[in-house]
């Protein structure tokens, strides 16, 4: 069983969370760290995919502005989403090679943790064959947009814990006209910690993908980055 480091950054700027996720994917390519997965929140952020149709994105400059939202054009596959205080989003730095190089079963693993995860809290939630994601009834409540390249893996998942939904109202998130978004804390009615839903994430991640997790600290990931003599990435500083 290969051992997996898991890393809490917390609240991070997206653009310095970028940066770090492809250095360390640089470093995983070249076998000079393990696997590593990145759990962090954001501040307030539209991102949109390689595939995005930028008529998806509705706020105007002057809106975006005003309520402090920044847009990245990133490459990831997929289109439009947002990103921001209590969501979970998780990055996944792993090598796929020998035996899970198969993108399509990969998304499925990852919607699994999640919907086992969600599981824990009495939330039956499922897939769906016609979109990548997580759904609660007809409601997405988890995001999927990956990258892999000499299958290592960049990106990941979002999950709506304790987000403010309205920020989606100024998207078509995904492109899906049809369907709506929902959060945690709407279906159960109550705040969740995300440091809490973080733990569970690492231990369905673990099961899922037959990992041994380490946690480590931020901390912990600035001096590994330290001693391989690269520059240090403004969210570990």
């Amino acid at each position: 069983m290969a051992k997996t480091n898991f890393v809490d950054l917390g609240l991070t700027d997206y653009r310095s969370a970028w940066d770090l996720q492809r250095r360390l994917f640089d470093l995983r390519l070249s076998g000079r760290i393990p696997d590593v997965v990145l759990l962090n929140e954001h501040n307030h952020v539209y991102t949109l995919g390689r595939t995005a149709d930028p008529d998806h994105l509705l706020a105007d400059d002057e809106e975006l502005k005003r309520r402090g939202v920044e847009v990245c054009r990133i490459d990831r596959g997929g289109d439009v989403t947002y990103h921001g205080p209590g969501q979970l989003v998780v990055y996944p730095i792993i090598s796929l090679n020998p035996d899970r190089c198969d993108v399509h079963r990969y998304l499925r693993d990852l919607e699994e943790v999640v919907i086992r995860t969600l599981a824990g809290y009495q939330i039956a939630a499922v897939r769906d064959r016609d979109f990548t994601g997580v759904w609660a009834g007809n409601s997405k409540i988890c995001a999927i947009g990956v990258r892999v390249s000499h299958w290592i893996t960049m990106h990941g998942f979002a999950l709506n814990v304790n987000t403010d939904l309205s920020y989606f109202d100024r998207i078509i998130p995904c492109g899906i006209f049809h369907r709506g978004v929902t959060s945690l804390q709407r279906l159960t009615e109550r705040e969740i910690p995300l440091g809490e839903v973080a733990e569970r994430i690492i231990d369905n991640f673990a099961e899922v993908f037959g990992a041994e997790p380490v946690v480590e600290t931020a901390g912990e990931l600035s001096e590994a980055v330290a001693r391989l003599k690269i520059e240090e990435p403004a969210c570990l500083r």
